[in-house]
């Protein structure tokens, strides 16, 4: 057995550092010393009951480390319990680091840049031309986003609260942005940016606050990517809409089932990571937290003071 700090929920607003016994890993595993744990809005969703996760668990989904005893050195996207110092994960969900990259670069990487990637290359292809909007574009994901669609030769009209993230965003490759705070009509300003046209995809994040600007914002036959809930999650709504505003495509994608075998997991994590390690994707980390400051950071994330990826680090 093995000792280790965990961060462990007990209720939807407590998180508490424990210490635990790490058993010695299964035949199916490896024990990873971790030197980063990515924080992600599924963690909060998790908390908060949004998923159902039986309490009390270890927080967190994403890291990276060192495979104990052979020294390997690996990351993970989807492995809940990885808030800790030591760690059991699946052999089947760790993928390997290839050098250049760092192990804290790489626990920012994968769910976020996964979720990105199978965004713009799956879930909605970008074509040469095709126009996106990006909520959010200076956060984790929408960097990424920004980034990968303008590699694939698709433009960005993206949305930011703050000065310095429409900067961020601009800076990334965005052809406009709008700050969603001051804006009237969000869907408006969208196709004065795009010379009174709909744009061809929505990459949505945010969920309740922006839903309904994001939809009016579609060219007929659209596609909406609700992808996540930031600010909330969207309410029912009539499927008649779809129709009036241009027989508009609705999809609520999650990663797992874009990385469903263990060669899509391969595929999609070695594109990312070989990218940021050629220095075509950049990966910014907004924030390194203590384990016992895990609270602070997530007060960071939901309330949006943050830009790039943060990281708890054991």
């Amino acid at each position: 057995m093995t000792s280790t700090d965990a961060l462990v929920v007990t209720a939807p607003d407590q998180m508490q550092l424990q210490e635990r016994e790490v058993p010695p890993p299964g035949p199916d595993e490896v024990q990873v010393e971790v030197a980063a744990v990515g924080l992600n809005f599924i963690d909060v969703y998790q908390r908060q009951g949004v998923y159902d996760v039986p309490r009390p668990f270890v927080m967190c989904s994403e890291g990276a480390g060192t495979v104990v005893g052979t020294g390997e050195r690996v990351a993970w996207g989807q492995h809940l319990g990885s808030a800790a110092g030591v760690v059991n994960v699946p052999r089947a969900a760790v993928v390997p680091v290839p050098d250049g990259v760092e192990l804290d670069v790489a626990a920012a990487s994968m769910l976020q840049g996964m979720t990105a990637h199978y965004l713009v290359s799956s879930t909605y292809a970008v074509l040469p031309g095709d126009v996106a909007l990006v909520h959010a574009a200076a956060g984790g994901v929408g960097q990424l986003l920004v980034q990968m669609i303008t590699a694939r030769g698709g433009e960005v009209i993206a949305t930011a609260g703050t000065a310095d993230k429409r900067a961020i965003a601009t800076r990334l490759g965005a052809r406009a942005v709008i700050d969603y705070t001051t804006s009237d009509d969000l869907a408006a300003d969208v196709r004065e940016a795009n010379n009174g046209n709909g744009v061809h995809v929505v990459y949505d994040g945010v969920g309740k606050d922006t839903f309904d600007a994001s939809l009016a914002s579609l060219r007929p036959r659209g596609t909406m990517v609700l992808f996540g809930g930031s600010s909330g999650q969207v309410p029912p709504f009539d499927p008649q809409r779809l129709n009036k505003g241009g027989s508009l495509f609705l999809t609520r994608p999650t990663l797992a089932h874009y990385i469903a075998t263990r060669d899509e997991l391969l595929e999609r994590a070695g594109d990312v990571l070989s990218a940021i390690a050629s220095g075509e994707l950049a990966v910014e980390i907004g924030g390194r937290y203590p384990l016992a400051e895990a609270a602070r950071a997530y007060e960071d994330l939901e309330g949006r003071r943050s830009t790039g990826k943060l990281l708890l680090v054991p």
